[in-house]
């Protein structure tokens, strides 16, 4: 199985609360529920959030590089959970299942989930969207 994962958070959202939500969605996963890190062939976000040290912290653990988006090349892919609130924060509607899907070239038909939200003991919230390669396609 090969993944993108497209994330969001709060400024200040720890680690652990982003490791937890990506392996809740993983986790969450129907077509397959073994479905873990090392299937992630990409990672993405918005690039507010790049120097967000609890990302990094995670894509240090898992080894993952993550790719960052500006808010307009987000703010133009169709997705199904557009949000205003999350506008009027990045200049967006969508950071993760944006990032997944402009990470991993497909459409929206490919989101396995659309947007799994964890809010962490500190009261910090992360997203996380997930893209599931179809077979045929190989990533570039």
């Amino acid at each position: 199985m090969r993944l993108a994962l497209g994330l969001g958070c709060d400024r200040g959202t720890p680690a652990s609360t982003i490791a937890q939500a990506i392996t809740e969605a993983l986790a969450a996963l129907a077509a397959n529920p073994a479905a873990k890190p090392a299937d992630v062939v990409a990672v993405a976000s918005i690039d507010l959030k790049a120097d967000e040290p609890g990302l990094a912290a995670v894509a240090a653990q898992y080894g993952w590089q993550i790719r960052f988006y500006p808010a307009a090349e987000l703010a133009v892919v169709p997705v199904p959970n557009p949000s205003e609130t999350v506008r009027r924060y990045t200049g967006t509607p969508s950071v993760a299942e944006a990032a997944a899907l402009l990470v991993s070239g497909l459409d929206a038909a490919c989101l396995s989930i659309e947007k799994h939200k964890l809010r962490g003991p500190d009261g910090r919230n992360a997203t996380v969207s997930v893209v599931t390669f179809p077979p045929e396609r190989l990533f570039a």
